[in-house]
């Protein structure tokens, strides 16, 4: 289970569509790891980083689990944006919520406001938190607060104009986990080595 988590964000233009997308990687800081998408649940307890301490966690090559929004487009002077949302509650024993959100033609506070309203929605819907969905997200974000039940949300967003002479261009936001469980990873290679010395015995037999 991941102790600590980060979110980045990061821009990527190239003629290119993967090329775009590898530099928008680099953007955000997290071009070295072989990152796996994982679905959007918060693990209790896990301590929220800023982006310059979390990449200082990271190994070159690592297994790096994340959530991830991803927008690209080489349509020329196209709006896109990518963001991921972060809702965590106050008891620490409890899970909280990641949301990826991506669009056309919205801004950085648009699509950040609409990533960070889903993961809090999600989180106040599993505390059990009466809301009314037709709030505005400012109304409903002091209602969730005052609960007592949610301490923090908030949302990386990333947001640019594609380049006007059709290169590829790519926008990321990311939730980057890091710091796995120490016990847990001995665990798992103990498991790993176990499985392959069987693989290894059979194949001797």
């Amino acid at each position: 289970v991941p102790l600590k988590v980060f979110i980045t964000k990061g821009v990527g233009r190239h003629k290119d569509k993967l090329h775009s997308f590898e530099l928008a990687l680099r953007d955000a800081g997290i071009e070295k790891c072989n990152l796996v998408m994982v679905s959007s649940i918060l693990p209790p307890g896990c301590e929220i980083l800023s982006k310059a301490k979390g990449v200082e966690l990271l190994k070159p090559g690592q297994i790096t689990f994340c959530v991830m929004s991803r927008n690209e487009s080489n349509e020329p002077n196209r709006l896109i944006s990518a963001s991921v949302g972060l809702a965590a509650p106050a008891d620490k024993s409890t899970y909280g919520y990641l949301s990826e959100h991506h669009a056309f033609g919205q801004s950085d506070e648009d699509a950040g406001e609409y990533a960070e309203d889903m993961a809090a929605s999600m989180l106040a819907g599993t505390l059990g938190i009466d809301f009314d969905i037709n709030q505005s997200w400012d109304e409903r974000e002091q209602q969730f607060k005052i609960s007592g039940k949610i301490v923090k949300t908030t949302n990386a967003t990333q947001s640019a104009v594609c380049d006007k002479t059709g290169l590829w261009t790519s926008v990321i936001a990311v939730a980057v986990f890091c710091k796995m469980d120490e016990g847990e990873r001995i665990a798992n290679n103990e498991q790993w080595e176990t499985a392959h010395q069987n693989c290894t015995t059979k194949r001797g037999q």
